[in-house]
């Protein structure tokens, strides 16, 4: 069973999308904030991040940043409000596996889950 990270600050976002998750068998947790999911992510007991960009304390590029260079190789899904060609292709760059703008249908942010667990 894949355990996700969800890194949301929006407590109504995150409590939809893990218990959407853990209905389809995934096990999930939970960061509220940049500096937590940060040190959540670099555990490496995640097969799986889901990456708000606006997050409290260190934003979602920063996290992008740090995980790739450390090697990590998680896929990663930016799922964001920030729906510009230019915050979508600076995401890609620095190393996200999807990009999904709010607001979304849960079955879209699934496939795409599905789709990276593969």
């Amino acid at each position: 069973m894949a355990n996700i990270l969800i890194a949301e600050d929006e407590v109504r976002i995150a409590s939809f999308v893990s218990k959407g998750l853990k209905q389809a068998g995934y096990q999930t947790q939970v960061a509220t904030n940049g500096r937590s999911a940060i040190e959540m992510a670099l555990s490496g007991q995640f097969d799986l991040i889901l990456l708000d960009i606006n997050l409290p304390e260190v934003d979602g590029w920063a996290i992008l940043v740090k995980m790739r260079s450390q090697f990590s190789k998680t896929p990663i899904i930016v799922v964001t409000a920030l729906d510009g060609t230019a915050e979508h292709r600076q995401s890609l760059n620095l190393g996200a596996s999807d990009y999904i703008t709010k607001p979304f249908r849960f079955s879209q942010l699934l496939a795409s889950v599905r789709c990276h667990l593969q």
